[in-house]
């Protein structure tokens, strides 16, 4: 396995994101790459049960990427040896009449994980600034003072609504939250035959949908909002990935690995001690329990 390091996966400068890999050699072989991942993650679910005892901290994993760039298996198998309690998994679809009665990061806001837990977001709070760029009239359904019409959405209402994603990320942040946000990087032709084979397979065809062929003509826009979004987004807080996608296997294990890396430097996160009046009677509990089979 080549040398595995965090750091080049994470934004910290400009990025164009054509000139991004959307597939990257680890040098393993599959049967590695699965026994490696199972490594991983079973370390980080340990670390979450210290995380949940400590109960000062939540860590908010963000996925974000086109149809078929493998969000959900990502999700099923980064965090399969977690405790049930431990992780919570919220896929927002489009916004519902309740939930288009608050502003837009309302809905993102009340489902952030409690502390002691992840939160993994399914598409994130930037769906309000990629699907509405693409398509500027669901920004009316807001119904926000001074927008009457597309035309009244300018240069300026993005740029405040970017200036708006950074501070609330800002303010978890600084509360507790440990966030992460991870673009799986995919290939246009790599999406061509994950949607071949949606409706080449019966069990997957229920995955279709004619609307992933209408989006699939806004590629290259989507291209370009991602690009923008990544670039004045990514801080130090709240920082964002690039994750290779063409292969489901090795985008797994770089997400694993990066949340695993990542987590072990926070070395407050420690399970708490036991209390000094309980620890001094831990023989006689012991005893009273022993006592109970005679």
């Amino acid at each position: 396995m080549k040398n595995f390091n965090s750091e080049d996966y994470r934004v910290k400068q400009k990025i164009t994101i054509e000139k991004e890999p959307t597939f990257v050699d680890l040098g393993m072989d599959r049967d590695l790459t699965r026994q490696r991942m199972r490594e991983t993650r079973q370390k980080l679910g340990d670390w979450q049960d210290i995380m949940y005892a400590h109960g000062k901290y939540s860590v908010l994993v963000c996925l974000q990427g086109t149809d078929t760039a493998g969000k959900d298996s990502l999700i099923r198998e980064v965090f399969k040896d977690f405790n049930s309690r431990g992780v919570v998994v919220h896929s927002f679809k489009a916004p519902t009449s309740r939930e288009l009665k608050h502003d837009y990061l309302w809905r993102h806001y009340i489902a952030l994980p409690e502390r002691g837990k992840f939160g993994a977001f399914n598409r994130t709070h930037y769906e309000n600034v990629l699907v509405t760029r693409v398509h500027p009239e669901y920004i009316l359904n807001e119904n926000i003072p001074g927008i009457a019409s597309v035309d009244d959405i300018d240069e300026k209402f993005w740029e405040d609504r970017f200036e708006q994603i950074r501070n609330f990320e800002e303010h978890i942040a600084e509360n507790g939250t440990i966030i992460f946000k991870f673009f799986l990087h995919l290939s246009k032709e790599e999406q061509r035959q994950r949607l071949l084979r949606r409706l080449d397979k019966p069990s997957k065809n229920w995955k279709f949908s004619p609307g992933d062929l209408k989006e699939r003509e806004e590629w290259d826009e989507y291209q370009e909002y991602f690009e923008e979004a990544i670039n004045k987004t990514s801080t130090k807080k709240a920082p964002w990935y690039i994750i290779p996608a063409d292969d489901k296997r090795t985008a797994r294990f770089l997400v694993c690995n990066i949340l695993y890396e990542s987590l072990k430097e926070y070395k407050d996160i420690k399970e708490p001690e036991l209390a000094q009046e309980i620890r001094k009677h831990l023989d006689l509990y012991r005893e009273q329990l022993k006592k109970e089979n005679n």
